[in-house]
């Protein structure tokens, strides 16, 4: 009996042909990505009683720590093969840049920015967490397109094909795999439905509530899906990115126990009112 729902993901290839200009499929993903993210946060903003032109001064901020951030993360995990290639240690188009470098590089960037404005860093965070998991969910498939980041073979109805120069050389035998980028922007997606609800919902919610849930919501979505990925990076026998989710379920946890538990307000850059 054949399957109700069966699909198979096969990838075009990462560029797009138009006339004489060549564009790749995750550029144009994630300059679509910021475009909807600083309109996203701008109308939040509002709503939080902030001054939405902060927004689009604080995406070129984030843009210029978060690539580089991403990229020195990567190789940083990657080192025995960059020390012997540095040529190729600002190489990013090839490919090697990771998100957990890339949030660590934006938040470093963002207390900079509200410290310098200064404006609550805990609001700022709240109004652009919504804007961060949906362009973490819009570049999931810029891994599609570059037939990236899959996941361990499946003969599951729903399965990614990737090509045979894209495999690892101890899976070459096999030509269907787990479409963890999807995996990861359904869930993505669905994180981002509940921060919004928890915006409209509680207008009254603690400055930092929802930077805590996409904190834990990730995490542990990360969590789980980088045990089927084949690519991980490793520190001996540990995946980073598992380490880090485990980090972020902890700091997302403790924050709203912090905030809703032992009703403590957050330290930030400037004095905000307390809040009941």
């Amino acid at each position: 009996m054949s399957p109700l729902v069966s699909f198979l993901f096969t990838s075009p290839g990462p560029l797009i042909h138009l006339g004489p200009l060549t564009l790749r499929w995750y550029g144009v993903i994630i300059a679509t990505a910021v475009f909807i993210g600083i309109w996203l946060s701008q109308h939040l903003a509002r709503r939080r009683h902030l001054d939405p032109d902060l927004i689009p001064d604080l995406a070129i901020w984030l843009v210029l720590s978060a690539v580089p951030a991403a990229r020195l993360y990567y190789v940083a995990f990657e080192w025995d093969y960059y020390h012997q290639h540095p040529e190729q240690i600002i190489q990013v188009w090839q490919g090697g840049i990771a998100i957990h470098g890339a949030i660590l590089g934006g938040l470093v960037a963002t207390l900079i920015f509200s410290k310098l404005r200064k404006i609550s860093l805990w609001q700022l965070l709240d109004v652009i967490a919504p804007s961060l998991i949906l362009g973490q969910a819009m570049g999931r498939w810029g891994n599609f397109f570059n037939s990236e980041a899959f996941g361990d073979p499946t003969n599951l109805p729903w399965k990614l094909y990737i090509p045979l120069n894209r495999r690892p050389p101890n899976l070459r035998q096999f030509d269907s795999f787990h479409p963890t980028f999807l995996y990861e922007s359904i869930w993505n997606l669905g994180l981002l439905g509940i921060l919004l609800w928890v915006f409209f919902r509680f207008p009254q919610a603690r400055p930092g509530t929802l930077i805590f849930i996409y904190a834990l919501g990730y995490g542990a979505g990360r969590l789980w899906i980088e045990g089927l990925r084949t690519d991980s990076l490793m520190l001996g026998p540990l995946r980073i990115a598992q380490v880090m989710s485990l980090v972020f379920i902890l700091i997302g946890l403790g924050g709203l126990l912090w905030l809703y538990r032992w009703q403590r307000p957050l330290p930030d850059v400037v004095s905000t009112p307390e809040q009941p």
